[in-house]
């Protein structure tokens, strides 16, 4: 057996190969959901009406899908480039904590803000803690070619390590009963509410209108092209006279820089402080997200809604048929490995011998 390049791949195919993965995910979800002895058909249709079938359930969804579609943004530049961001959550917590000092600490400073000045400014000062922690690990692999998988990867274990030490510490809620969190968010900072009575906030639209952006700037700048370039073949794009390390350091600065939006997002919008379980995982589910969407900015926003529609749906699945909430983890990879095969077979064809 071998992979021999397709000379055309028709449009159909394109069309057809993410429908084929969806529908191959859900055959082999539904043989685990026979072998936990429940019914296929019921534990569905429960999935789906625990996503998307009530207004509360929809507000649930796009409440997780709001960090979700940031770092998978912050997974698509990167990788766009071939600058493969493994430390998402490091930086997502390093926003959260940059949100949590402009917006929270400066209330015993004695110093009287504008709300309309403080805001941009935690929003700019998470933007920037998230964009130095990879600034670093880009600029070792531009420089000294250090493998920036590893050291992204690493800096997420640093991140927490430091966040736990400033909840333990400076930055600990004296309020909160011995319990590590951060103090709270001056109630100016938090973000409203787009339908009341729900969790679901503005920062939907901050996320959706940032993808919008990301798109318009791979597609229709200079700076895109570099970074398009770049990641085709970053060889070829210096010899034709794109400049390598400039574009890295966008590239950094941009996708660092949704990560920590995505911390102070969550924190102005959603739980008002930091925790050390503030995010079950944003950071590396916006990795199979991106991978999900193609890299492509505005199908991000398609696979995090799809993906926080599947993890809030088993919560209610799980406890109405018995199925374990696992299955939701089995789908998100399963779908993940499938899309990727059917992206590769619209590029090559399988010859036997």
């Amino acid at each position: 057996m071998r992979l021999e390049k397709r000379n055309h791949t028709s449009a159909v195919a394109y069309v057809l190969a993410p429908v084929g993965a969806v529908v191959f995910t859900l055959l082999v979800s539904a043989l685990l959901v026979l072998w936990a002895g429940a019914p296929v058909g019921q534990t569905y249709a429960l999935l789906f009406q625990g996503a998307y079938g009530s207004v509360f359930a929809l507000t649930e969804t796009l409440t997780r899908a709001t960090p979700l579609i940031l770092t998978g943004l912050a997974a698509a530049v990167a990788f766009r480039a071939r600058l493969f961001n493994i430390g998402a959550e490091g930086q997502l917590y390093a926003g959260a904590m940059a949100a949590v000092a402009v917006g929270g600490l400066h209330g015993g400073t004695g110093l009287a803000w504008s709300p309309y000045v403080l805001f941009p400014l935690m929003l700019l000062a998470a933007a920037l803690a998230g964009a130095l922690l990879l600034l670093g690990p880009a600029l070792m692999k531009s420089r000294l070619g250090v493998d920036e998988v590893v050291t992204t990867l690493l800096l997420n274990f640093i991140m927490l390590l430091l966040v736990s030490a400033l909840l333990y510490g400076p930055m600990k809620d004296p309020l909160s009963m011995g319990w590590p969190q951060s103090v709270g968010l001056q109630p100016d900072m938090e973000l409203g509410r787009l339908v009341p009575q729900t969790r679901l906030h503005t920062g939907l639209l901050w996320a959706l209108a940032l993808a919008v952006m990301l798109w318009a700037l791979l597609r229709r700048t200079v700076p895109g092209f570099d970074i398009r370039a770049a990641g085709a073949n970053a060889r070829a794009a210096a010899f034709a006279g794109v400049p390598i390390t400039r574009t890295v350091v966008l590239v950094a600065l941009l996708s660092g820089g949704l990560a920590g939006l995505a911390g102070a997002i969550e924190v102005a919008g959603r739980t008002g402080y930091v925790t050390l379980d503030m995010s079950p995982g944003y950071g590396y589910s916006g990795i199979v997200i991106a991978m999900l969407a193609g890299l492509h900015p505005l199908g991000v926003v398609v696979a995090g809604t799809f993906v926080a529609g599947v993890l809030v749906g088993a919560d209610s699945m799980s406890r109405a048929v018995g199925v374990p909430t696992y299955i939701a983890d089995v789908i998100v990879a399963t779908s993940l490995i499938a899309v990727l095969v059917a992206g590769l077979l619209t590029q090559y064809r399988v010859r036997w011998k």
